[in-house]
C-alpha cells in the first residue's frame, strides 16, 4: 500500500463527505426552515427516503462483486456514477415552485433518489478497501487516510455552507448554489479515486450465488458485532449532527456559533484522527473503539449540566464528543474488511460486495432513525420553525443532543466486549487464505 494509492482513494471520501454532511448536517433545516415543510412532514421524508435507500444497499453489493469489467468489479461506479450524484444532490436542494403539496413531492422524489444514486457510488467506494490490501494494520492506515479526508469534506460543510449560504439573499439560491460548487469538486475527486487505485485483492474465479453470500454474512459472527458498533457510532453521529444547529440557533439564540461549534468540534476530529492507529496499535481496533465511548459518556453528562451561556465549556464539551466519536468512526470501517478474510476462510466465498453492503444498510438505517426520530420528537414537542421555541421544545432539543448519546455509547461498550477478531487470529485467517490460494 504506497501512499499515491491510498491518498488517491482516500481523497474520494472527502468528495462524499461533501454530500453526505450537507444531508446529514442541514437538510432537516432545508426542508423546516427554507422549503417550508412541518417538522412531522420532513421526518416522513427522511424515514422514507432513508429506508429505501437502506435496503437497496445488500442489492447494490451483491450487484458490485459480481460485476466484471476491464477497470474491475468496484471502479467503475465510480467513473460513470459521479456526474449523476451530483445532479441530483442540486435537485435535493432546490426549492421549486409549486404549492405545499408540490413540494412534498418533491422532496420525497429527489431524496429517494439522492439515497439511490449515493448507493451506487458509495458501497462500491467502500468494499474498494477490502480489495486494495489484505493486511490488517494497513487497512488500520487506509481507513486512517480515508476518514481524515472524511472529516477534512465534513469540516468544508460544516464551516462554510450558511456563511457561503448568507451571501445570497435568498437563502433557497444559496443552498442550491453550494451543492452546485460541491458537486463539481466531488466529482473530480471521484474520477481521481477510479484512476489512482487497482483491485489486487481479487475473488476467485467462480461465481458467487445469493446462497453463498446469504451464508457469508448470516454467519459471520464478527461482522454482526462489527455491524452493531458501527451502527451505534452513525446512529449517535446523526443525533449529534442532526441537533446542533437547533441547539445554537434556539437554545444558545445565536445562530453564528453553527460553524465555530461545527468548525473546532470537526477539527479537534481531523487532529484526533492521526491518533487512532496509535491506540489501535496498543489496545486493538475494539479497545480503541471502546475507549473513545468512555470518553463520549463523560463529555455529554458535562455538555447536559453547563449552561446555554457558558459559550467556551460548550465548546470544550463538544470537542470531548468529537474525540471520543473519532475510534469509531476510523475503526469501523477498518474492522468491516477483515470479517471479509473470516467468511472467506469459513465458507469459501469472497462476499465483499455483499458484506459492505450489510453493514451499510445498517449504517444507514441508523441514520434514518437517527434523523427522523430527531425530527418526530421535535414535533411531538412543539417545535414550530423561525419562531421562539417552548420550554418542552428547548428542552427536547437539550435531550436529544446530550443524553441520547450516552445510551447509544453503552450499547456501543458491551458490543466491544464481545468483538473476537483482534489482529492475531486475522493474520493466522490470511495466512490459511493464502496457503489455500498458493500465494508465496
Amino acid at each position: 500500500m504506497n501512499l499515491k494509492t491510498a491518498a488517491g482513494y482516500a481523497v474520494g471520501d472527502f468528495g462524499i463527505n461533501l454530500y453526505f454532511i450537507s444531508v446529514m448536517t442541514y437538510l432537516l433545516y432545508f426542508y423546516t426552515d427554507v422549503m417550508g415543510l412541518s417538522a412531522v412532514a420532513a421526518g416522513g421524508v427522511f424515514a422514507v427516503a432513508r429506508f429505501i435507500d437502506a435496503i437497496t444497499d445488500p442489492l447494490m453489493g451483491a450487484l458490485a462483486e459480481r460485476t466484471r469489467t476491464r477497470w474491475g468489479r468496484m471502479r467503475p461506479y465510480l467513473l460513470f456514477g459521479a456526474i449523476p450524484l451530483g445532479v441530483i444532490t442540486v435537485l435535493t436542494f432546490t426549492v421549486p415552485d409549486l404549492a405545499p403539496g408540490g413540494k412534498l413531492v418533491w422532496a420525497y422524489t429527489t431524496y429517494i433518489l439522492f439515497g439511490l444514486i449515493y448507493t451506487v457510488v458509495t458501497i462500491p467506494y467502500a468494499t474498494l478497501t477490502a480489495s486494495l490490501t489484505d493486511e490488517y494494520q494497513a487497512r488500520t492506515r487506509l481507513s486512517t487516510y480515508r476518514i481524515g479526508c472524511a472529516f477534512g469534506g465534513g469540516f468544508l460543510v460544516s464551516v462554510g455552507t450558511m456563511p457561503f449560504v448568507s451571501l445570497f439573499d435568498d437563502e433557497a439560491f444559496g443552498f442550491q448554489m453550494l451543492m452546485v460548487l460541491f458537486a463539481v469538486v466531488a466529482t473530480q475527486l471521484l474520477w481521481v479515486s477510479f484512476a489512482a487505485t487497482d483491485e489486487v485483492v481479487q475473488p476467485k474465479k467462480e461465481k458467487i450465488s445469493l446462497r453463498d453470500s446469504l451464508r457469508a454474512i448470516t454467519f459471520n459472527r464478527p461482522l454482526l458485532v462489527v455491524i452493531g458498533i458501527f451502527s451505534c457510532g452513525m446512529l449517535s453521529f446523526t443525533v449529534r449532527q442532526t441537533t446542533t444547529a437547533y441547539f445554537f440557533m434556539y437554545n444558545v439564540g445565536d445562530p453564528s456559533l453553527i460553524a465555530w461549534f461545527f468548525g473546532v468540534t470537526l477539527g479537534c476530529m481531523l487532529v484526533g484522527i492521526w491518533l487512532v492507529p496509535s491506540l489501535s496499535d496498543r489496545f486493538g481496533k475494539a479497545g480503541a473503539t471502546r475507549l473513545g465511548a468512555y470518553l463520549t459518556i463523560v463529555a455529554c453528562i458535562g455538555f447536559y449540566f453547563t449552561p446555554y451561556d457558558a459559550i467556551v465549556p460548550l465548546f470544550v464539551w463538544g470537542c470531548l464528543i468529537a474525540l471520543g466519536g473519532t475510534p469509531v468512526a476510523v475503526l469501523g470501517w477498518a474492522m468491516i474488511p477483515d470479517t471479509v478474510e473470516y467468511a472467506e476462510l469459513k465458507h469459501g466465498v469472497r462476499a465483499d460486495g455483499a458484506i459492505y453492503a450489510t453493514a451499510s444498510f445498517f449504517q444507514k438505517l441508523a441514520k434514518t432513525i437517527g434523523g427522523a426520530g430527531v425530527a418526530f420528537i421535535l414535533g411531538m414537542a412543539g417545535y414550530v420553525a423561525n419562531q421562539p421555541q417552548t420550554p418542552q421544545a428547548l428542552d427536547a432539543i437539550h435531550a436529544v443532543l446530550t443524553l441520547v448519546p450516552i445510551g447509544i455509547m453503552l450499547v456501543l461498550i458491551v458490543l466491544t466486549k464481545i468483538y473476537s477478531l483482534d489482529e492475531q487470529r486475522h493474520t493466522e485467517i490470511v495466512m490459511r487464505l493464502d496457503s489455500a490460494r498458493g500465494s508465496p
